[in-house]
C-alpha cells in the first residue's frame, strides 16, 4: 500500500539556500513508510524532487529515513491530491 502526505515546515533551511522561506513537503511512501518520492515547495517558489531515478542532487536528496506513520497521520492526502501537486511545479532549473 501507497501512503501520501503533504505537511509544512515552518522552518528556513538554515543552509546556502535559507533565503528561499518556508516549504511544504509532499512524501509518497511505500508499505513500511519509506518515502519513495519527495517534493519540497518553497515559498521563494523554488521545487525540488526526489525519487529513485533521482536520489540527490546539489539542494538535498530523498529521505532514507521512514516516515513515522503515528506522526504524520494528520497530513494524510490522497494519491489523487499528491500526483496533482507533483506534476503540478517544475523542478527547480526548468522554470
Amino acid at each position: 500500500m501507497v501512503h501520501h502526505y503533504k505537511r509544512r515546515w515552518n522552518e528556513s533551511r538554515g543552509d546556502d539556500f535559507d533565503s528561499w522561506g518556508e516549504s511544504w513537503w509532499l512524501f509518497e511512501t511505500d508499505d513500511d513508510f519509506r518515502p519513495q518520492r519527495q517534493m519540497e515547495i518553497y515559498d521563494g517558489g523554488q521545487v525540488l524532487r526526489y525519487h529513485p531515478e533521482h536520489i540527490e542532487d546539489a539542494y538535498g536528496q530523498l529521505s532514507e529515513v521512514p516516515l513515522d506513520p503515528a506522526e504524520f497521520e494528520p497530513f494524510r492526502i490522497s494519491r489523487e491530491e499528491f500526483e496533482r501537486l507533483w506534476s503540478s511545479s517544475a523542478p527547480l532549473g526548468i522554470r
